[in-house]
């Protein structure tokens, strides 16, 4: 019994392996005709949605680091100033952090977009040139 079901797991695996292995080449194979520039798309789709993540990101952390002057502000005795300012420091930290981050995005955004540009350009159909009678 034991057998059996070691042999039976084996070639699910088996089988499971081999259709996703040809699933994939004849979705690849079948891609590249209809879409010339798919990849260069989704990579352009893909930076431009993690941009959006990035930016809500950091319109929380500059709200969190406005919160965090404010408290700092209405803090009444010594002790509140300090873990105020403490607080302050980190959330100022982290909105930095966010902010290169969002940087970085922007910045892999454009050259996505760069790509998918020049592959364009390249799919285009360049017209000829009309002969000139002399």
């Amino acid at each position: 019994m034991r057998h059996t079901s070691t042999f039976v797991g084996t070639v699910a695996a088996l089988t499971l392996t081999l259709a996703t292995l040809t699933g994939a080449t004849s979705g690849a194979a079948a891609a590249k005709p209809d879409e010339a520039c798919s990849k260069q798309q989704t990579q352009v789709d893909k930076a431009q949605s993690a941009l959006d993540r990035a930016t809500a990101n950091f319109a929380k952390q500059k709200a969190k680091v406005k919160e965090a002057r404010q408290d700092k502000a209405a803090a009444d005795d010594r002790a509140e100033r300090k873990a105020a300012k403490q607080d302050l420091k980190k959330a100022k930290n982290k909105r930095e952090k966010v902010k290169s981050t969002k940087k970085a995005q922007q910045m892999r955004l454009a050259k996505a977009e760069s790509r998918l540009e020049k592959c364009q350009a390249a799919q285009a159909p360049t017209e000829p040139e009309p002969a000139t009678q002399a």
